[in-house]
C-alpha cells in the first residue's frame, strides 16, 4: 500500500514474522515515550513482549502494518532486505462493537520512529487502517492514545479523530487491596469534598459612578 501524497517513499505492508526483532524494536521506543511499561509492569519489554508479538504476528484476528522506506539499495522499492521499518500499527476489531452490530477497527501502538518523522509515515499507516476497515466492514476507526501523548494527541486530532471515552487501568493487587479496604468499611463510598468557594461581595459601583463624573 502506498502514502498518500506525491513525495513521500514511506510504504505500508503487513508484517511477517522475519520482522520481529524490527517490530520489537518500535516497540520498544511507543513505551518509551508513552511510559507505558512503568504503569503497567514497571518492567521493560522483555521475552513475554517477544512471546507476546510473535504470536501476534500470526493471529488472523490482528493485522500488524509496518511503514517502511526503501533502503539506500533499492531507490525504486526494492525486495523487503532492502528496506527500513520507520512505522508500526496494530489493527484489530473490537470485539464489543462487533456484538453491539457497530464494528470498529482499532489502531493501537502506533508509533513512527524518532528519527524518520512527519515523511508520511503516520499517515500511511492510518491509510492502512482505513483498508483494513473497509475489508472487515467497518465503519469507524479507534485510536488509542495516552491523555498524556501531546504528539499523539495532536496528530489524531489532525486526522480528525474526536475523544471517544477516558480508559483508566489499575494493578490486579491494587483493586483487590482497595476493594477489600472498602468492604471493611462497609461498602461506603466516600464523597469527595469540594473545596470551600469564598463568594466576593459585589463591587461597589456608584463610587465608580462618582469617579466617572469628576
Amino acid at each position: 500500500m502506498s502514502v498518500p501524497g506525491p513525495r513521500s517513499r514511506v510504504t505500508t505492508r503487513v508484517a511477517r514474522p522475519a520482522d520481529l526483532p524490527a517490530v520489537l524494536a518500535l516497540v520498544r521506543q511507543h513505551r518509551a515515550e508513552a511510559h507505558a511499561e512503568g504503569v503497567l509492569t514497571g518492567q521493560t519489554p522483555g521475552a513475554a513482549a517477544t512471546t507476546g508479538f510473535r504470536r501476534l504476528l500470526a493471529d488472523p484476528a490482528h493485522r500488524v502494518v509496518l511503514a517502511v522506506l526503501p533502503g539506500p539499495n533499492a531507490p525504486d522499492g526494492g525486495g523487503a532486505g532492502a528496506e527500513l521499518a520507520v512505522g508500526l500499527a496494530v489493527l484489530g476489531v473490537d470485539p464489543l462493537s462487533v456484538v453491539l452490530g457497530v464494528p470498529q477497527v482499532t489502531v493501537d501502538n502506533l508509533v513512527v520512529h524518532r528519527d524518520h518523522r512527519r515523511c508520511g509515515a503516520g499517515a500511511a499507516l492510518l491509510a492502512a487502517a482505513v483498508a483494513y476497515a473497509s475489508q472487515v466492514g467497518a465503519a469507524h476507526v479507534v485510536g488509542a492514545v495516552g491523555g498524556h501523548e501531546a504528539e499523539r494527541q495532536r496528530f489524531f486530532a489532525r486526522m480528525g479523530f474526536a475523544p471517544l471515552t477516558t480508559r483508566r487501568i489499575v494493578p490486579r493487587e491494587t483493586l483487590a487491596r482497595t476493594l477489600a479496604a472498602w468492604q471493611r468499611g462497609g461498602g461506603t463510598v466516600p464523597v469527595p469534598r469540594r473545596p470551600l468557594v469564598r463568594r466576593r461581595p459585589p463591587a461597589r459601583l456608584v463610587p465608580l459612578l462618582d469617579a466617572a463624573e469628576g
